[in-house]
């Protein structure tokens, strides 16, 4: 066999440049880029350091030959060709991947199966002996690419794909590949600044990918020294004594490198749950004593290696697997930048994103930015040099009164600083000494203008709410038509509804004006950001309240008209309470003394609640979901209520055909539409209602009044009823303040039988 080789690499996309400049480092020769991959030329002694050496690429592929493909005989007589007998016995086991297309061969299966027919003919023996298929743990791995009418064959000598060091065993819900997170410690300077003796932390180190990577680039550790099982190892073309040198020199150079004081590697990570599988992958690589890794939530964050020591922040913060998801980042996204303007000063920081939107929010400026992509996902990386320059706060300074205050701000972050970093016994750090006041980031023209009309909404129902005691009502209501939410306050919290933007609208305009109104908030409203809940409401018409959107199970309790009732925030796209029926609800507590009272599609039955409060006689609450029904007994257990209070799970309109009792005060607020698996049929509020109310009707007392409301935005009230039963309209009179600018929110009836 030949002494020298075409050998190709190949790496996610968008890594071939730094590859090439590794690889070339390695002993490539005539090294050039393709799409995913480089090639270039070298003899085994290369390929093996790059199977060992290479942080960044997938597979080496050493090339047996190159010929062209008219059809699949053709394609079958080129393999046939290759003496199969230098690389694999006749007895061994073998595995083929195909890529590529054309020639009349379109099914990679198709290709693959002639590749490996070819390979068996060509070592079938007289007895029968043949080789076997092994697709996971093959003797020899053979790799076919096609491409414009030719065929690229080759061996694959590295196994499985290169990115798996072996020491990730345990990962979180999307964690980077290995060979992508070196890429990002490469571009952001790792290698320089660990010269150096610098610093890394990662404030989000979920299972710990940056920081081993980092370490072994720092202990000059091959990233592959721990690998068991290559492809070569069964290939006759394999040069044991050769690759066992090889291994040795990275063994020993390995040896050295850990034998050097440790830089200081820290990782912390808000979720308990990813603590100990960090610690165990950093184990595995065998960098303990290099790498330490804390609980600890991002708005504590703050590196401290020593008074003077700098380097690296590095961060691949979630990008957001719900919808709705991507809009909640915006305030993590801030308080990492936060972090940086308060306790990173000086340091470089890198911050690796799917959403290169929300990084441009942190308040602190790239200097340079990179494209990458993470599986499918474009991503990128954003360089930053943490200097007062660099921020983008809501005051323009002088570049004079900027050196002043970075000087003011190292001696204040000097004399905060420990002389060593300081954790309690169960590893978690400390609260950080003060850090120097930073401004907040600067809000765009339209952020601002969004702030001013929180803060005139908020002037003005203030006065209503304190002077009503009302603690918790609608604030904005999608008041600007560019800026579509719903913004609510519930005592201190801050719950966000995004609308669903017309497809007319440029989604990439929706989503900036979305980040520019959510920016907006905690500083108009002088509320934390973990104070503040977002979700997303479609387009959409029905049971969509009912649909789960989390499973945090926080229950807060506030208080109306007297009551006392749990809202949940995070679990559901309604929170439990509906503002806009407050007024009902409270006609209600002033209506039911001594009545009985029936709340048919109940919810959390804090109608009922408001019933018992105003003294009515007795309660029956109805609804399908066993859910909200546990929430309804909660609220009225909280308020002292257990006795007299009947909770009904079922379809309403079957317990109204079957229930025969007498109710003097009802209310009925039903969904526009359900189709529960728990109900027969499909109830429809525009076609039913006639029948909903005329079996409600034959259940009031004489003299017995009924409140019906549906917030359906083209509904309308057939004429008939009016024939039969006292029909008045009282819409406008079940309308708050906070709800004055969206009078359609609902609509609302007083019903009572005719003498």
């Amino acid at each position: 066999m030949s002494d020298r080789y075409e050998l190709f690499l190949t790496c996610p996309k968008g890594l071939e440049g730094l590859l090439l400049e590794e690889a070339s480092q390695l002993g490539l020769e005539e090294a050039r880029e393709q799409t995913s991959a480089i090639r270039g030329e070298g003899g085994l002694e290369d390929a093996y350091r790059l199977c060992l050496w290479s942080r960044l690429a997938n597979r080496v592929l050493l090339v047996l030959g190159r010929f062209p493909v008219r059809d699949a005989e053709s394609l079958y007589q080129g393999v046939l060709a290759v003496d199969w007998f230098e690389h694999l016995e006749p007895s061994g086991s073998l595995a083929v991947e195909f890529s590529g297309h054309g020639s009349g061969i379109d099914n990679t299966h198709f290709g693959a199966l002639k590749v490996k027919d070819a390979i068996v003919d060509k070592l079938r023996q007289a007895d029968g002996t043949r080789p076997s298929i092994d697709k996971l743990n093959p003797d020899l791995r053979v790799h076919l690419r096609l491409e414009r009418g030719e065929a690229i064959l080759s061996l694959d000598l590295s196994g499985h794909s290169l990115h798996q060091r072996g020491y990730r065993l345990q990962q979180g819900a999307a964690p980077l590949k290995e060979n992508l997170a070196a890429a990002v410690l490469i571009r952001a300077g790792w290698p320089r600044i660990a010269a150096e003796g610098g610093a890394l932390a990662d404030p989000m180190c979920g299972v710990g990918t940056f920081l081993v990577e980092a370490a072994m680039m720092a202990a000059d550790i091959a990233p592959n020294l721990k690998r068991e099982r290559w492809g070569f190892d069964q290939w006759l073309g394999h040069v044991p004594a050769l690759w066992k040198k090889l291994h040795a020199e990275a063994q020993e150079r390995a040896s050295a490198g850990l034998a050097r004081p440790p830089l200081w590697i820290r990782g912390y990570e808000a979720d308990p749950r990813l603590i100990q599988p960090g610690r165990n992958n950093i184990e595995r690589a065998g960098l303990s004593d290099w790498i330490k890794v804390y609980q600890g939530e991002l708005a504590t964050f703050e590196p401290r290696p020593d008074q003077h020591q700098k380097g690296l922040v590095i961060s691949n913060p979630p990008y957001g697997e719900r919808l709705g998801d991507e809009a909640s980042l915006l305030y993590l996204y801030q308080n990492l930048g936060e972090r940086l303007r308060q306790a990173c000063l000086g340091w470089e920081a890198a911050v690796f994103t799917g959403a290169p939107e929300l990084g441009k929010r942190m308040g602190i400026r790239s200097h340079k930015q990179y494209a990458f992509w993470n599986g499918a996902l474009p991503c990128k990386l954003l360089l930053i040099k943490v200097q007062p320059e660099q921020f983008v706060t809501g005051e323009r300074r002088t570049p004079e009164q900027r050196e002043r205050e970075r000087e003011q701000a190292e001696v204040a972050k000097a004399q905060a600083e420990p002389q060593a970093p300081q954790y309690n016994r169960n590893g978690n750090p400390l609260k950080p000494a003060p850090a120097p006041v930073v401004e907040q980031a600067r809000l765009s023209e339209g952020g601002q203008m969004f702030a001013n009309r929180l803060q005139k909404n908020l002037k003005q129902l203030g006065k209503w709410a304190r002077r009503e005691g009302v603690e918790c009502y609608r604030l904005y209501d999608a008041d600007m038509p560019e800026y579509a939410l719903a913004v609510d306050l519930y005592g201190d919290w801050v719950h966000v509804q995004e609308y669903a933007a017309p497809r007319s609208i440029d989604p990439e305009k929706a989503q900036a004006r979305l980040f520019d109104a959510l920016a907006a908030i905690p500083q108009a409203l002088n509320v934390d950001k973990s104070k503040v809940i977002i979700k997303r409401r479609e387009r959409q018409a029905g049971t969509r309240q009912y649909q789960r959107q989390g499973a945090q199970g926080q229950f807060m309790e506030v208080s109306e008209g007297g009551a006392k009732l749990l809202v949940n925030l995070t679990d559901y796209l309604d929170t439990g309470l509906f503002l806009d029926h407050r007024p009902l609800r409270l006609r209600i507590q002033r209506e039911a003394a001594g009545k009985r009272f029936l709340n048919l599609f109940c919810y959390t039955a804090t109608a009922t609640v408001h019933a018992a409060k105003g003294g009515a006689r007795s309660t029956t609450s109805v609804d399908l979901s066993k859910t909200y029904l546990d929430w309804a007994r909660r609220n009225l257990s909280l308020n002292g209520y257990s006795d007299k209070q009947r909770l009904e799970q079922g379809d309403v309109m079957a317990w109204l055909a079957e229930d025969r009792g007498e109710y003097e005060l009802i209310f009925i607020d039903p969904p526009t539409f359900s189709n529960s698996k728990r109900m027969e049929g499909v109830f429809d509020v525009q076609r039913d209602h006639v029948q909903l109310l005329d079996l409600a009707m034959a259940r009031l007392a004489p003299g017995g009044v009924l409140y019906f409301s549906n917030n359906f935005r083209k509904f309308q009230l057939d004429d008939g009823l009016a024939a039969r039963y006292g029909v008045e309209e009282i819409s406008a009179d079940t309308l708050d303040p906070d709800f004055a600018r969206n009078p359609k929110i609902h609509r609302a009836w007083r019903l009572t039988a005719r003498g």
